[in-house]
């Protein structure tokens, strides 16, 4: 997730006013040259950083995780396998726009860019004695680095879109982990709806177009007995229908809208309660 951020970043100080959103139909080589290297180098870094975070264990012959594929972290770790490819995929689909391919091809090279990266990490967790190759996680690395394209080529997939947020739970207080996204209790992952785009013409013209519905879910009881899902109702700030329309903007507005910002929520399982805020 860190390298995901750093290229994103560093793709977001390159752009020009108008270039990165725009398709052109002549590829720009220094550009995708600029691009390749930066891929290399967060890949390279990418490996280290997973290493030192999941990789340090006994390693093993080439594996299955069949028994506690779906056992472990009661599956939430397929919400992340399936959101961190998909955002992947819509940063270099940009990039590649930057570089002069065009939208569509842009999606599907960088989903198969994100796909081979996850794959790549797949694999070597099929190496380790602790962990091994997940089918699930493979089956959600390759619906997330897909969805872009399916938005794409059926637009009414763009009114459903995971979302992430974290929030300190007491395990990760109390160093369960090093880094939070890596502690599922403090990870929540929202099913963002906009609403505004089923509503009728004569409500639709009053309702807020950035104000959306979704749908979360977290786990909790993990230094326990009690393991548990948590599913939440909240309100969602779409920030692709906030005001400014320069290039720039635009741009910040899209990526800021994959994570979800304090709203008011209810929990309705397993208990019902309810937030002012929920982060």
């Amino acid at each position: 997730m860190k390298t995901v951020f750093i290229f994103l970043l560093f793709i977001s100080n390159l752009q020009s006013q108008d270039s990165l959103l725009t398709d052109t139909s002549k590829i720009n080589y220094y550009k995708l040259s600029i691009v390749g290297g930066a891929t290399l180098g967060g890949f390279i870094y990418g490996q280290a950083f997973q290493k030192n975070l999941w990789w340090k264990g006994e390693k093993s012959s080439f594996h299955f995780n069949w028994k506690e594929d779906w056992a472990y972290a009661l599956g939430a770790d397929k919400f992340g396998h399936f959101f961190f490819p998909m955002l992947a995929t819509n940063i270099y689909a940009d990039a590649f726009v930057w570089s002069g391919i065009e939208k569509e091809r842009s999606l599907l090279y960088g989903g198969i860019t994100a796909l081979t990266y996850q794959s790549f990490t797949e694999i070597k967790d099929g190496f380790s004695k602790q962990w091994g190759f997940s089918w699930g996680d493979f089956s959600a690395n390759v619906f997330g680095a897909a969805y872009p394209f399916l938005q794409y080529k059926y637009p009414q997939l763009k009114n459903f879109n995971m979302k992430i947020s974290f929030f300190p739970s007491e395990r990760f207080k109390h160093g369960s982990n090093k880094v939070i996204f890596d502690d599922y209790e403090s990870t929540y992952h929202w099913l963002s709806i906009s609403i505004a785009n089923y509503l009728p013409e004569e409500i639709r013209k009053y309702y807020p177009s950035f104000l959306n519905v979704a749908v979360g879910h977290t786990v909790k009881g993990f230094d326990t007995n009690s393991r548990h899902r948590e599913i939440y109702f909240a309100l969602d700030l779409n920030t692709q229908e906030l005001p400014g329309n320069s290039s720039f903007l635009k741009f910040i507005k899209k990526y800021l809208n994959f994570y979800h910002f304090p709203m008011p929520a209810v929990k309705v399982y397993p208990d019902v309660v309810w937030y002012g805020l929920k982060y």
